[in-house]
């Protein structure tokens, strides 16, 4: 598929691995940002291919995963109510609260629906005009400017039963967070390309400047992260701490003007909770004034509905109060036996969700390959066997 399986080819994967191999002089300490990107890392094992070379930290991960408890215990409590209808992307019905999670709350007869667009979320409420329709927001910068879309197109046409529970994330102060940290180790970092085509990198750059590290802009493909690895570890080979984009197919430095003005218009920056790492100053994004009418924390008096759960940062398992039932981290959120992977080692942040799943490979001849071992996340082991096996086949057929 054009735009998809150059980015897979093996043999452009090793002839990055072997220049990153050659260019480094030491070993270097890598964070990628996203969750998408951590899956490719492990699903394909690059952190295997890399190992000489690189040490890949895994970072905040997805916005699903860090959406603090507070925010889903006030989705519940929502979907609860008889003249509520509760609408959602299909990824966050699974996410516990304090004591439950939305599919659940469906189960025993709450009105949760699951959307695909903020859209249809509106055209919900449209229909139905006598019961009250929120839309559960969630997502970085990607997704903020259909919800500001949608939220100017309710007041223009005079929907008045559509609101809005905010829960957008934004990347760089959480980034900068990280590395004001006394533990940070990270010498380089790989910022998120579908956040990027939105904002544009120009946010990053005075965070390069002030911690003198090099940031890569990149895409979620095997090739995508392995080329930005290799610009990384050259700037560090050289001394240089730049912002340097390598996901040119899709961004641009100012971002997408539009996409930019709509959440600007609709959102302003504030302070935000993250599950599994505290709050951080000006991390997450909130209705503005103009807009208050569509803000369901405000119409529904959800204030009081707040959670200790996941108030704390992330013991990296040490904590006994994080539990498959009343998860702390956020890499406890989709697969309960991630954290366990990721924690295991003491030089990897407990911060991603990895999706435990047994991954195809294809082998040169066209005929599927499956890697050995159990899923990724079952234990630090399997996730090493599995990573092993998947990094041989790169290096044995030269294909995926």
């Amino acid at each position: 598929m054009k735009h998809v399986s150059e980015y897979r080819d093996g043999r452009i994967a090793r002839a990055l691995v072997h220049a990153t191999l050659h260019a480094a002089t030491r070993r270097w300490v890598l964070m990628e940002v996203c969750g998408g990107q951590t899956h490719t890392i492990l699903r394909h094992g690059l952190d295997e291919l890399l190992t000489d070379s690189v040490e890949l930290i895994h970072g905040p991960g997805c916005p699903v995963c860090v959406t603090p408890v507070h925010l889903i215990d006030c989705a519940v409590d929502l979907a609860s109510r008889p003249d509520v209808i509760l609408t959602s992307f299909g990824d966050m019905l699974r996410v516990p609260g304090s004591s439950t999670d939305l599919l659940h709350v469906r189960a025993r007869g709450g009105d949760v629906r699951t959307v695909y667009s903020p859209l249809d979320a509106l055209e919900i409420a449209r229909k139905h005009p006598e019961r009250e329709v929120v839309f559960f927001a969630v997502g970085f910068e990607t997704t903020a400017p259909t919800t500001a879309m949608v939220v100017r197109r309710a007041r223009e046409i005079g929907i008045r039963n559509f609101t809005l529970l905010v829960s957008h994330l934004s990347v760089p102060p959480a980034v900068r967070a990280i590395l004001e940290s006394p533990q940070n180790r990270v010498q380089a970092l790989l910022a998120a390309g579908h956040v990027c085509t939105v904002m544009g990198w120009e946010e990053y750059e005075p965070i390069a400047e002030q911690f003198e590290i090099p940031i890569i802009v990149t895409g979620f493909e095997p090739v995508d992260i392995l080329e930005a690895v290799l610009l990384a570890v050259r700037q560090l080979e050289s001394g240089r701490h730049e912002v340097e984009n390598q996901y040119v197919r899709s961004v641009r430095r100012e971002g997408n003007g539009s996409a930019r003005a709509a959440v600007q218009e609709v959102f302003r920056r504030a302070d935000r909770m993250w599950r599994g790492l505290g709050t951080m100053p000006e991390s997450g994004l909130a209705l503005r004034d103009a807009f208050a009418d569509f803000d369901a924390e405000r119409k529904f008096d959800l204030g009081t509905t707040r959670s200790a759960v996941g108030s704390r940062p992330c013991g990296r398992g040490a904590s006994t109060s994080c539990s498959t039932r009343t998860p702390t981290s956020a890499t406890r959120v989709r697969r309960p036996r991630s954290c366990r992977s990721t924690s295991a080692s003491s030089t990897r942040l407990s911060i991603s969700a990895i999706e435990p799943t047994r991954y195809r490979t294809t082998h040169a001849s066209g005929g599927p390959v499956r890697c050995p071992g159990r899923s990724a996340s079952s234990s630090l082991h399997a996730r090493r066997s599995r990573s092993s096996a998947c990094a041989a086949a790169w290096r044995r057929d030269g294909s995926r």
